[in-house]
């Protein structure tokens, strides 16, 4: 069975028919995040340590790394700043180093500039994760090259110089056309992870349906893994969690085997702690005097004021577990564990919740 493995100095993370979900942290990317944005052109990666340790203790098996910042007030003072070819490659060094020095993830090099990608996999220990080659001439020529000569998997966004295309027998053939054109380079189709590019559903009716039975072609006579960005299918609609907790497991069903996603849910800021709190007092609601933050959020049901687990990482774990890929339901039951339960024996304390 096609089994793509990705690996930092001492961890292996396996993609794989008959292995568990691949959860790849989409976090450590400054695009669309104002304010790590503006801490990067600043030099401080303190968010980045706090983005990769959470993600970890949330339960992903990769980190995805993005260097795609924009300098604006660097910018302003250098022109060469406005160049991504000068930014990039320094910082997804800078950011390489910065996740390594925390944890031992495995790690997912992406940018769109040749040099981060290089500059990514020449500080990267192990055997990460390329992301990533499209069907585009000019980028397979660029990026298949740095596949073969480091020996790291890829992956393949199922687009082309035609651009993305509605019709998924379109789709399916630009994957094929870049399997192909990496075995050219000697790559095998175990490297290669396809992005078979989920459309939003709430613009394309069928975007589900599209990519459950591209997956399982992609599986089936390609004999590749698969992955996508997870959030894209639910893109403009409201309660997005509860759209992605049916896709994941669905694509899973069909044979999808990792996803770009975010893995943590977001802990409650003060604003909506305090609005909260305003609510029940307003309610005319008693709380003891010393009642914790943490108690309070529970008792609501506000969610934890740490990050945690999201619930797409749930519906993962529930799937792994109907799918036999946690046997005997270990995984599933260690997830469910309260972290601040006192351990048996009623000896105070947190447990650690494992990944």
């Amino acid at each position: 069975m096609t089994r793509t493995v990705i690996e930092s100095k001492t961890k292996t993370a396996i993609i794989g028919f008959d292995e568990p979900f691949c959860v790849i942290g989409e976090r450590i990317n400054p695009t669309g995040r104002k304010i790590l944005n503006e801490e990067l052109e600043r030099g401080d990666f303190s968010r980045v340590e706090a983005d990769a340790i959470a993600q970890v203790a949330a339960g992903a098996n990769v980190l995805d790394i993005n260097s795609g910042a924009v300098f604006s007030n660097k910018m302003a003072e250098d022109p060469r700043y406005a160049d991504n070819n000068f930014v990039e490659p320094e910082l997804m060094k800078q950011l390489v180093e910065t996740v390594q020095a925390v944890t031992d993830c495995p790690l997912c090099i992406d940018s769109s500039v040749p040099g981060a990608l290089e500059n990514g996999l020449a500080a990267a220990q192990g055997r990460p994760l390329l992301n990533s080659v499209t069907g585009e001439e000019e980028r397979l020529e660029m990026v298949l090259p740095l596949v073969a000569k480091y020996n790291v998997p890829v992956v393949a966004i199922s687009n082309d110089d035609t651009g993305i295309s509605e019709d998924p027998d379109v789709r399916f053939a630009v994957a094929k056309k870049i399997v192909e054109r990496a075995a050219d380079h000697g790559i095998p189709a175990h490297d290669i992870v396809v992005d078979p590019l989920v459309m939003p559903i709430g613009a394309m009716g069928t975007a589900g349906l599209q990519v459950f039975t591209l997956v399982r072609r992609l599986r089936e006579e390609l004999g590749v893994n698969t992955t996508c960005g997870a959030s894209n299918i639910s893109f403009g609609l409201p309660n997005r969690h509860g759209i992605n907790n049916a896709f994941l497991p669905m694509a899973m069903t069909a044979g999808m085997t990792s996803a770009i996603m975010n893995p943590v849910a977001l802990p409650v800021g003060p604003k909506k702690l305090a609005e909260k709190k305003a609510e029940v007092e307003a309610a005319g609601i008693m709380l003891p005097p010393d009642m914790d933050d943490e108690a309070f959020c529970k008792m609501f049901g506000l969610g934890s004021t740490k990050p945690r687990p999201g619930k797409e990482m749930e519906a993962i774990r529930a799937a792994n577990f109907l799918t036999d890929n946690d046997t005997g339901g270990a995984a599933w039951i260690n997830f469910n564990k309260d972290p601040d339960a006192a351990p048996a024996g009623g000896r105070a304390g947190r447990r650690r919740r494992r990944a």
